[in-house]
């Protein structure tokens, strides 16, 4: 008498998880108009987007990045904050996608805002990268990539090459980060540094124009992009 009605239940349970497993597996909009193309076309296609994410749409990731630099001249320094940043928002980038990870843009885009005002004023009170200044950047950089997945869900994925979409699309970002770095040390950092009024000259004005620019876009999205 209740044999039927069990069936129907792990008929049912069944379908649901068929239905998480191809929502894990898709979990990104779909592209349709690069679903068939050439992959050779598909990561031109998104290594373009990311760097264009950067250079020059990404001001708020370009004020990170300068902010990174600007603790130190040492390139040691920016190169472990960049190594940092990069690993995690990589990994919140794939995450997100995969819809493993959901965070609204109403939450993620004010803390990248925050990030970026911390970041400054750090910048004023320290000389030298603590350790606990790397964890904190590969915390941020996990927010960075919840931004950076939002980007990227507003054009979507051809289904079947996620990762070579993703893959591409960061290596983009990358290309990015690194041209905003290369600029800043070639033209400022390394013909600057030795001066004795590097700090107070450059460093501290940077860091409050930085900071000033990143508390109007913290209000901004708090209060006016809700």
């Amino acid at each position: 008498m209740h044999q039927p009605q069990s069936k129907s239940v792990k008929k049912l349970v069944l379908l649901s998880v068929l239905l998480v497993m191809v929502q894990v597996g898709l979990g990104h909009s779909i592209n349709y108009a690069l679903q068939d193309a050439p992959v050779n076309e598909v990561v031109w296609f998104y290594f373009t987007l990311g760097f264009k994410h950067i250079i020059p749409s990404g001001a708020d990731h370009i004020l990170f990045v300068i902010g990174l630099c600007l603790l130190s001249t040492n390139i040691k320094t920016i190169l472990w904050q960049a190594t940092a940043f990069t690993v995690a928002h990589s990994i919140t980038l794939a995450l997100s996608m995969k819809n493993i990870i959901v965070a609204p843009g109403a939450v993620v885009e004010p803390i990248i805002a925050l990030s970026i005002v911390f970041v400054a004023i750090e910048n004023m009170l320290l000389t030298e990268l603590k350790p606990w200044r790397v964890f904190l950047v590969f915390l941020f950089g996990l927010i960075h990539g919840m931004g950076f997945a939002s980007a990227l869900n507003e054009i979507g994925l051809p289904a079947g090459k996620f990762y070579t979409s993703v893959i591409a699309f960061n290596a983009g970002v990358e290309v990015g980060q690194i041209t905003v770095i290369t600029i800043l040390f070639g033209c400022i950092i390394i013909p600057l540094r030795n001066k004795n009024w590097y700090r107070l000259g450059i460093v501290y004005p940077l860091s409050v124009l930085i900071a000033l620019i990143a508390s109007y876009w913290t209000i901004e999205r708090v209060f006016f992009n809700a």
